[in-house]
């Protein structure tokens, strides 16, 4: 039976109530409280062997009691609970010396878990630094997906650790390493940022690791390499799954044995950089495929982390939307709203682009639109959507004459490509003199994409074996489609 006096205090008499009885069965003696002053006085008196508190108090802010809680009892664990569901709460809370930050609304098995490892943990640790103050958020939302990158990135703020963020394009990842740059050790250090696939395989070692000069035809004088620019900060190594093998051995052995060479040099430089890679591409399906080295893998994935796409945490949009033209609006363009009507559907759409292709949406509605207030109608139109569809289709082919059932039987490839570039013509001729949205290359494969993949589960009866193999794909490869476009499966007629 767990024991220990928790201290909980929280304006909201119903939060005081099911936290304090949750914890009272578990086993734990509990005082709770609605004020700041009371807490402190408690804490000054030496009470509580953990502290649970609401960051927003009537009378002080959690944030401001923190440092003097950690500087009076260093070694007394305190759980943040916010029901602001922030980056800058998480990080604020990490900062501040909080053991955990949780969330509202938070899971009881949770906090109890915290609570458990909390007052099992040693009470040595050294008490946090006195932080600097924070402005800004580099990162929006407050949908469960993005609490949990919330709270991981805060526990690796005063870290080393390698991290591989994953995610598909547009999900904004490089923006998550700026925020583990920018609020972590190293933040007075350079952050260095190479997007891998940009750059030419003939010349993506020189571009790393630098080259002396001579080293080939055209280096006439040496070349600084990103490592060296980022010495002492964050080099951020964007679509890694891109890099060329005779490049991936020479950065596993940066990582193995913190050093490299110039391309063309021969004296061992060391390296004092935190890398954070990146990419949309599975990995592990490009190493059986002899694309990507194992152990540079293993190497890069200390610690992963997934950006959901932003059809998993939809209720986020509208928290981005506002931001989003807030920042137009700031730029010099009109300030605008959505009706709610308009954000329902935007809510409904896949979102292909994800965070990328909502800010270029918002930016075109901001500049090309006279009215105050966006319609439904409005984002209709600008993303292309069938309104008949509720599933949430990218194109909206015009309504046409129904298929004669006397025409002539066309070679099925030839019938489908004609059917895409008639539909295209269509696309194009209903946006007039103006352009459909960017992106089009990726709608229509994803539109293409979902029937192809359902049809096939369909005819193998949803074995997913049957199908990988009838489409040529891997099978985790299909797993993930089948995940990525919510693909349900069709029963065949057969």
């Amino acid at each position: 039976m767990p024991t220990g006096n928790i201290l909980v205090a929280d304006d909201d008499a119903a939060i005081r109530t099911v936290v304090g009885q949750a914890l009272t069965r578990a086993g734990y003696e509990v005082r709770t409280t609605g004020a700041a002053a009371t807490l402190w006085r408690w804490i000054q008196s030496g009470e509580g062997d953990l502290v649970i508190t609401d960051v927003v108090m009537p009378d002080e802010n959690a944030f401001e009691l923190l440092p003097r809680v950690k500087k009076a009892r260093p070694d007394l664990p305190v759980i943040v609970m916010s029901a602001q569901n922030t980056f800058m709460t998480a990080i604020k809370a990490s900062e501040r010396g909080a053991y955990e930050y949780l969330p509202k609304p938070f899971d009881l098995k949770e906090l109890l878990a915290v609570v458990g490892r909390a007052l099992s943990e040693p009470r040595n640790r050294p008490p946090a630094p006195e932080p600097e103050e924070i402005e800004g958020m580099p990162l929006i939302g407050r949908s469960p997906a993005m609490q949990d990158i919330y709270r991981a990135l805060a526990r690796l703020m005063q870290s080393d650790l390698t991290v591989m963020i994953t995610g598909e394009s547009g999900t904004g990842k490089e923006l998550v390493a700026r925020a583990l740059h920018d609020y972590g050790k190293r933040k007075k250090g350079p952050f260095v940022a190479i997007n891998v696939a940009a750059i030419p395989r003939d010349l993506i070692e020189s571009e790393l690791f630098g080259h002396e000069k001579g080293a080939f035809t055209g280096a006439s004088q040496r070349s600084v390499g990103r490592f060296e620019q980022a010495e002492g900060g964050t080099l951020f190594l964007d679509e890694i799954g891109d890099m060329p093998m005779d490049a991936q051995t020479r950065l596993l052995r940066v990582l193995q044995q913190g050093e490299y060479t110039t391309v063309g040099g021969r004296t061992p430089i060391k390296s004092n950089v935190r890398i954070v890679a990146a990419t949309n591409k599975d990995l592990r399906i490009l190493i059986q495929q002899g694309l990507f080295r194992e152990d540079l893998f293993f190497r890069l994935n200390v610690v992963p982390l997934r950006l959901p796409p932003l059809r998993e945490r939809a209720e986020d949009i509208g928290d981005l939307a506002r931001h989003f033209f807030t920042q137009a609006a700031s730029e010099g363009l009109p300030l605008k709203v959505l009706e709610p009507a308009a954000l329902e559907r935007m809510k409904r759409y896949r979102w292909p682009g994800n965070i990328r292709e909502l800010e270029n949406l918002v930016r075109r509605l901001a500049a090309l639109y006279p009215q105050e207030m966006i319609s439904e109608q409005i984002i209709v139109a600008e993303l292309g959507l069938d309104i008949s569809r509720e599933s949430g289709a990218f194109l909206a082919p015009p309504a046409g004459p129904a298929p004669s059932a006397t025409a002539p039987t066309r070679d099925l490839d030839e019938s489908l490509a004609m059917a895409v570039e008639r539909h295209l013509t269509d696309l194009f001729k209903a946006h007039g003199d103006r352009l459909p949205p960017p992106g089009l290359y990726h709608r229509i494969l994803r539109e293409i994409e979902y029937p192809l993949i359902s049809i096939a589960l369909a005819a193998t009866r949803g074995n997913q074996i049957k199908a990988a193999e009838l489409l040529g794909l891997n099978r985790n490869t299909l797993r993930k489609k089948v995940r990525d476009l919510d693909v349900r499966l069709m029963r065949s007629s057969r």
